[in-house]
């Protein structure tokens, strides 16, 4: 664990819940129970769903808590980043423009699907010159050019070993829906990179898009970093956190004059630590480990919650 730079990448999509909070404890300890660094780094790039105000809130919220961090970053102050990735592999062959729409890729669907992860069949492959004529008839994104028979596969620090055909699961991934490349997957890639990230700690949900991120590391010639995928919170249903299950936010526990070590006990005991009693981020350094966390999703009690 030397050497150990984690971090803590929140999105301003919505307001931080208790699931949220939950991953971003677990990445926090993992860094500092190795005596790590740990960076922050706000992934605003999502722009018709970020919210006004929401990425501030995070920010505030997260350090009332009891969160810290040694750099802090903001993706879109950094276009120009992935614009220069975007040319590299533009320049080796290995994206296009693609105008198809998520409805369009349902409905090619032969087979049921992973999780989230549609198959692209590569419909629009040489089909445009460039971005520029593909403009022409509806906004594009740029999808990654995966060879057939193309797998991968990775041992997870929590998950275990994990494997994947990606040119059977996802096909041609989308990389992003900005020209300059400015889009979730090829930007988490860069960032991770290039602040050093040495494991990239975050929930299970995104275990099945891991493989199409290191295949587009390897066409980068970036490093690999290691992988930790903890269960997520979910609701009674089985679903993750919503406004179904009840209001789950920390803004509303605090309105309801939860302490901040109200809260962190009450994670960490699903965390398997303590039994949620009270108690600070740091005052669980000194128990925690991955191997007490359970490997089933938190089942959140639904209820009059925050009480």
């Amino acid at each position: 664990m030397s050497g150990y730079i984690g971090r803590l990448a929140p999105s301003p999509t919505g307001a931080l819940h208790l699931g949220n909070v939950r991953t971003f404890m677990v990445a926090w300890l993992r860094a500092r129970a190795a005596n790590g660094k740990l960076v922050f780094r706000m992934e605003d790039l999502d722009h018709p769903r970020d919210k006004p105000g929401a990425a501030a809130q995070t920010v505030e919220e997260l350090r009332w808590l009891g969160f810290d961090w040694d750099e802090q970053y903001v993706q879109s102050e950094r276009r120009a980043v992935y614009r220069a990735a975007l040319d590299a592999l533009k320049n080796a062959g290995l994206v296009y423009p693609c105008v198809c729409s998520r409805k369009d890729v349902e409905a090619a669907q032969s087979a049921p699907h992973e999780g989230e992860q549609l198959f692209y069949p590569g419909t629009c492959r040489g089909r445009f010159e460039d971005w520029e004529e593909a403009a022409k008839v509806r906004p594009p994104c740029w999808r990654f050019r995966v060879d057939d028979g193309t797998r991968v596969g990775f041992t997870d620090v929590f998950a275990g070993h994990y494997e994947q055909d990606v040119s059977r699961v996802l096909g041609d991934f989308p990389l992003a829906r900005d020209e300059d490349g400015a889009g979730y997957t090829l930007a988490a890639v860069v960032d991770d990179a290039a602040m050093g990230i040495t494991e990239v700690v975050r929930g299970d949900d995104l275990l099945p898009a891991t493989p199409a991120q290191i295949l587009l590391q390897r066409a980068l010639g970036l490093p690999t970093p290691g992988y930790c995928h903890v269960p997520l919170a979910v609701g009674p249903d089985g679903r993750r956190l919503a406004k179904r299950h009840g209001d789950t936010r920390v803004s509303a526990f605090r309105a309801a004059g939860w302490s901040p070590e109200r809260i962190v006990g009450c994670i960490a005991a699903s965390c398997g630590m303590g039994n949620g009693a009270p108690c600070s981020l740091r005052d669980l350094l000194p128990v925690f480990s991955l191997d007490v966390i359970p490997h089933s999703p938190w089942v959140v009690p639904q209820g009059n919650w925050p009480d």
